[in-house]
Formats: structure tokens, C-alpha cells, sequence
């Protein structure tokens, strides 16, 4: 049974897209049939980070009724399908995003777990995203800012009727943090499924287009979004070092299955 996962944020800048193409290729690793779909068509970068930029047709495409979404369906690195956004600002004006839920219909066909780069914010293109995926998981950094707006799109997830798998903190220690995960549990009225830590390889890694759990896969913020993907999979995964697990993978088992 094939399962949609929207990774979206309340407000850019928090490691939103980062976080979608690292964990689409760490659950892949897991042997999963996986793809990955940018649906910030107004501000796309899923390709930079994944090194696929000027794929020939795009979402846009799809969206403005020019291809199928075949066509836009390319291989990734570390094996997951990529459906790129498109940058063309002529095409944008020729996007309709009421196709959207038909669009993902058609990649459910195609894949096991499908996970969707929602953009920033609350606009349409957002709320569209929010709506089209059976799962949120939600990405945050912890400062108040960045908390308040992601209770905001949580909020409005739930009254769509999209579950919320819990939240992501990422960049923990950079600078001093000074709110405690479970102060973030509160504010977020939903569970802290990981922490990524602050870590120079993300930004190296995003520079040259190689995402983290590839281009050094031993570095901190790889273990911890590999253990991610491990506990939304139901798979027994051990970093170096770290504690429990238990409770995440009764709780994945329970909504996903094996999927």
C-alpha cells in the first residue's frame, strides 16, 4: 500500500527541502520503492540539492497540461524518482494547481512511499500540498519564530484532515538553543519524531548538489535522518551511541504497515 508523506514548514529557511531529499534517499536505502515530488512550484530547489538541474519537463508542465507525469519522473541519486518543479517563471503563469491531487493519484500507482516538498507558508500552493498528502510531517528550527508558524500550518493540516506524523527539529545546536525539545512538543501540540543536529557537512553537501546520507553518510545529521527513515519504515536501525528506540516504530507500525 503505497503512502504520502507532505514534509512542509511554516516558514523557509529551516532545512525543509534538504530534510525531503535526504530522507526520500535514506528510505531507499531501506530497499523501498521511493519518489519525490517539488511542489514549490514558485520557489523550487529540490533539484539543486539532488545536483538535477534543467530536467527538460517539469511539474509545471504537468500541472499546465503539456505532458503526462510520466515524462517528469526522473532517477535520483541513491535510486529514488524525482519529479522536479520546474524554475521557468513563464510556465508558472500557465500552473494550475487544482491538477495536483490527480498528479499524486497517478505517482501512488507508481511508488511506495511518495514524499512531497510543500512550499513554505500558507498560500495556495501550500494548502494544496497540505490537503493532497495522508500524512504532515513537519520541519522546524528551534527558535519561536519558526515554532509559531509551523503550529500555524499544523493547525491547518489537521482541519484538511491530514494526519500529523509529528515534527522535525532541525539545526539543534546551532548557536544556543534556548528552547527545550519538550517546550517544542507543547507549542507544537505534536511529538518530536528527531532532532538533527547542526552540522557543517548539510550545507557542504547542499552546496555541491550531493545530499548528506551520500556524500558522507557517517556525519551526525546523516545518522540522525537515516534513523528517521529507519523508525518511519518500521526498521531496526542503531546509531552510534544513541538510546531507544521502541515507541516511534510501534507508533510508524501502526499507520504505515510494512510498506
Amino acid at each position: 500500500m503505497a503512502v504520502s508523506i507532505t514534509i512542509a514548514s511554516g516558514k523557509g529557511g529551516v532545512g525543509k527541502t534538504m530534510l525531503t531529499s535526504n530522507l526520500g534517499i535514506a528510505m531507499a536505502q531501506f530497499g523501498r520503492n521511493v519518489t519525490i515530488l517539488d511542489a514549490d512550484i514558485e520557489m523550487a530547489n529540490l533539484e539543486l540539492h539532488l545536483g538535477m538541474e534543467g530536467m527538460d519537463i517539469t511539474l509545471q508542465d504537468v500541472l499546465a497540461g503539456k505532458a503526462e507525469i510520466s515524462h517528469a519522473m526522473y532517477r535520483g541519486p541513491g535510486g529514488v524518482t524525482v519529479v522536479p518543479a520546474g524554475i521557468s517563471l513563464d510556465g508558472l503563469r500557465e500552473v494550475d494547481m487544482d491538477k495536483l491531487e490527480r498528479v499524486l493519484k497517478k505517482l501512488l500507482v507508481e511508488t511506495e512511499v511518495l514524499l512531497i516538498d510543500a512550499p513554505a507558508g500558507l498560500g495556495k500552493p501550500a494548502v494544496t500540498a497540505l490537503a493532497a498528502g495522508e500524512h504532515l510531517l513537519l520541519v522546524t528550527n528551534p527558535e519561536i519564530s519558526s515554532l509559531c508558524d509551523g503550529l500555524k500550518t499544523a493547525m491547518v493540516a489537521r482541519r484538511l484532515g491530514t494526519n500529523v506524523l509529528g515534527a522535525v527539529v532541525n539545526r539543534v545546536g546551532f548557536e544556543k538553543d534556548v528552547i527545550d525539545v519538550k517546550d517544542i512538543e507543547y507549542i507544537l501540540e505534536t511529538r518530536i519524531l528527531a532532532t538533527i543536529p547542526e552540522d557543517p557537512e548539510v550545507r557542504r553537501g547542499t552546496t555541491y548538489g550531493e545530499p548528506v546520507v551520500i556524500r558522507t553518510p557517517d556525519s551526525p545529521a546523516a545518522q540522525a535522518i537515516k534513523k528517521l527513515a529507519a523508525d518511519l519504515l518500521g526498521e531496526k536501525y542503531s546509531v552510534p551511541g544513541a538510546g531507544r528506540r521502541g515507541f516511534f516504530r510501534r507508533l510508524i507500525d501502526g499507520i504505515f504497515g510494512r510498506v
